[in-house]
């Protein structure tokens, strides 16, 4: 989450960041993203009823979902990916 963090200062110009959060509580998921989210760029939330993840297929975290400005899933990967492979993932969608 550090490596959205710092990405999601340098697009937040162009890009939005959300980070659901599953299988925990309020107070835990607060505390979570305060520390691993400290720039307040990318938004949070907890889906208690796992509806975004299913909407997204997504079976696991970490998982990250790229999501065109129409709605359209441009890419999606699950597991931790590093930087400049995000950055280059965030690139694409944003020349797409």
């Amino acid at each position: 989450m550090p490596v959205v963090d710092r990405l999601s200062i340098e697009y937040s110009d162009r890009v939005e960041f959300l980070a659901p959060a599953w299988k925990s509580t309020f107070g835990a998921t607060a505390q979570q993203a305060a520390e691993l989210l400290p720039s307040g760029n990318v938004a949070w939330g907890l889906d208690e009823s796992e509806e975004v993840f299913s909407l997204y297929g997504v079976p696991y975290q970490p998982a990250t979902v790229l999501i065109a400005a129409d709605g359209t899933i441009v890419e999606s990967w699950l597991g931790a990916r590093g930087e400049e492979q995000m950055r280059e993932s965030i690139e694409a969608l944003i020349a797409g």
